[in-house]
């Protein structure tokens, strides 16, 4: 005996239709994740730039970049946005190296030259293989490895952060997870890139920096993340900066409090001269 729509109780055709619409809101979700979180722009490079050739545990080959500061007691692992490649941060990587540090940034699968298509799981592949160079060929010590990652760049850095040992964490312009920057709240069981969840398992301290004017990931993001990083932990607001100019409407305050940070952190005996 098939029952008709129209036959069913008013109340349980209110309770029909509202589960049709989140099934067709979760099917549009599936759709138009993927091009939203990774709108990975034409390659801003060729092969005569001075990449590093890294793979991840697939065997995909994975571009970056290592700028040298001799001085240095401590690396920046940067990731970038979803809407550049290394190319494109070529000049942010060398203010920070000039700040005093040594600076290595990969790009994404499907970004810049790096092969395979950008995903959750194979950026944080990609981190991990650039994680493993800097600590496996370049011997360089866990606990002088600040992870920083800007907007999507968040993710794999917290990702990092709460499975392996690092120095530090900074956050900038990222948010609690990648849905929630347009639902606010948690609407779709499949969400990507959660960070709320895996910010309070790292080991380490932490730098927040988030402008109050971002249009695109509201600075609340910034704010949540901060309560629930555990100690010790900083929070910087840039009351008039938006998403893309932190770095330049913030100035000497922005680059003096990654400074400040990195000052901070301990150095153990086995990373002493």
């Amino acid at each position: 005996m098939t029952i008709q729509f129209q036959q069913l109780h008013p109340a349980l055709q209110f309770v029909v239709a509202i589960a049709l619409l989140y099934l067709v809101l979760c099917l549009l979700a599936l759709v138009v994740a993927r091009p939203m979180m990774f709108p990975a722009p034409a390659s801003s490079y060729d092969d005569s730039y001075p990449t590093v050739t890294l793979r991840t545990k697939d065997g995909l080959a994975v571009a970056g970049i290592f700028l040298e500061n001799s001085e240095a007691k401590f690396t920046l692992l940067f990731s970038h946005g979803n809407g550049e490649d290394i190319g494109y941060a070529q000049e942010f990587l060398e203010e920070l190296r000039d700040l005093g540090f040594n600076v290595f940034a990969y790009d994404y699968p499907g970004y810049g030259l790096s092969e395979g298509t950008p995903s959750e799981d194979s950026c944080n592949e990609a981190i991990f293989a650039a994680y493993h160079y800097l600590v496996e060929e370049r011997n360089i010590a866990p606990s002088t490895i600040v992870a920083h990652g800007r907007s999507l760049g968040g993710a794999p850095s917290v990702e990092l952060a709460s499975r392996h040992p690092v120095g530090g964490v900074i956050l900038e312009s990222s948010f609690v997870s990648a849905f929630r920057v347009m639902t606010k709240v948690t609407f779709f069981p499949f969400d990507r890139f959660r960070n709320l969840e895996k910010i309070p398992k790292i080991n380490c301290p932490s730098l927040i920096i988030h402008g109050e004017r971002d249009e695109v990931v509201p600075f609340w993001h910034g704010q949540r993340l901060h309560q629930l990083a555990p100690e010790p932990k900083t929070f910087l607001p840039l009351s008039d900066a938006s998403h893309n100019d932190v770095r330049y409407v913030g100035g000497t305050t922005y680059f003096n409090a990654i400074r400040s940070f990195a000052d901070s952190l301990p150095v153990s005996k086995e990373n002493s001269p």
